[in-house]
């Protein structure tokens, strides 16, 4: 019987013992260091056991996944490394940044056991237990990085068992790792939250600007309502690279700046076809490490009732609607409402029989 142990057991540790659980040969156990978290996890049936000991969880354990803040790896694991762990036991973790954590358990190295940083590159702008998914690492990238000192023998168990996530596992090195994360992850949130302040200021002296920045402006900018000690945590584990990138958007702002103040119209249009050339390329509707937007806007008559025909009509088709929204409805004026879903399979069954029923769907 393989033991796999998970250490935070939320959106992301609950969805990696959703897809873990049940399979022939393997228990999971949750920690928590409160009690009715850890009967949560058992009565939502997330994980087989569970415990608010560390050692408890931990002992025998032939895989320990640590899904915790990023500010926690490290003591989590400082305390792991001084149990009697099962021999050849491998550690790894889910954090979004990697070379820090690395360099650490290279520092605490113990003979036998054996860290794998890991990262996979999903999730959700939803937390909590309650929201796991057995779905969410499917045809995700997980990146794994493991060091010169990882044995094979080890990396190929890891990746063995992170066969049932369906996930598209991928070997990195950290460094290049929180290179590229911090570019395509980290640095588009610090430019939302910068571009939502900015406009913040604005508003302080105009209440125009709040009422005029629905629907693109939304939409465009909702990652900067992420949680703040967790990207706190991750920019300042990622300092270095942050600070690389953030001078290198300054200059591409500058250029634009500046081809802007000398009227260059061709330089312009050459930066937006460079941009739009390079944005085309990149795959469609495949999971990265920004959460994609399943929304679905559809144009709705003034018409009693009319919300809840379309929502009994997805519910009757058993889709899942996640929320709703409505932009406008006012006499004589077509509202738009906007339908979100958790996955593309609901949002393209739901444009499909919208349709079906002559309702104008956009995306």
């Amino acid at each position: 019987m393989i033991k796999v142990a998970i250490f935070g057991v939320g959106l992301m540790g609950g969805s990696l013992a959703l897809c873990l659980k049940d399979k022939p040969g393997i228990r999971v156990a949750g920690h928590s260091n409160r009690p009715s978290q850890v009967e949560k996890y058992v009565s939502l049936g997330v994980v087989d056991e569970a415990s608010t000991s560390m050692q408890e969880v931990a002992e025998d354990a032939d895989f320990i996944f640590l899904c915790v803040p990023v500010s926690l790896l490290e003591p989590y694991l400082d305390e792991l490394l001084q149990m009697r762990l099962k021999p050849g036991c491998i550690i790894t973790d889910v954090g979004s940044t990697k070379a820090t954590i690395v360099k650490h358990a290279r520092k605490r190295a113990v003979p036998g056991i054996h860290f794998i940083g890991g990262h996979p590159m999903t999730g959700s702008e939803r937390s909590g237990v309650e929201v796991a998914d057995y779905n969410l690492y499917e045809n995700a990238f997980y990146v794994l990085t493991p060091d010169e000192s990882t044995p094979e023998e080890a990396y190929n168990k890891l990746t063995d068992l992170l066969q049932y996530t369906r996930a598209q596992i991928v070997r990195v090195d950290a460094e290049q790792h929180d290179e590229i994360v911090g570019a395509i992850s980290h640095l588009p949130h610090m430019i939302a939250v910068a571009l939502v302040n900015q406009i913040a200021g604005y508003n302080e002296k105009d209440g125009l600007y709040q009422s005029l920045a629905a629907g693109g402006f939304r939409d465009i900018t909702r990652i900067a309502s992420s949680h703040p000690d967790m990207w706190r945590d991750i920019l300042l584990n990622n300092r270095s690279v942050m600070l690389k990138l953030m001078r290198d958007w300054n200059a591409e702002i500058a250029k634009l700046t500046a081809l802007v103040e000398n009227g260059d119209g061709d330089g312009i249009v050459r930066e937006f076809e460079r941009a739009g050339a390079f944005r085309n390329q990149l795959p469609e509707r495949k999971k990265g490490v920004l959460t994609s937007v399943y929304d679905v806007y559809v144009d709705i008559p003034d018409h009693p009732g009319i919300i809840g025909q379309i929502a009994t009509l997805l519910g009757n088709h058993r889709i899942n609607l996640s929320n709703l929204h409505i932009s406008e409805s006012r006499a004589d004026v077509p509202g738009v409402l906007r339908l979100s879903f958790r996955n593309e399979v609901d949002m393209d069954a739901s444009i499909k029989l919208l349709k079906q029923h002559s309702y104008a769907v956009q995306l």
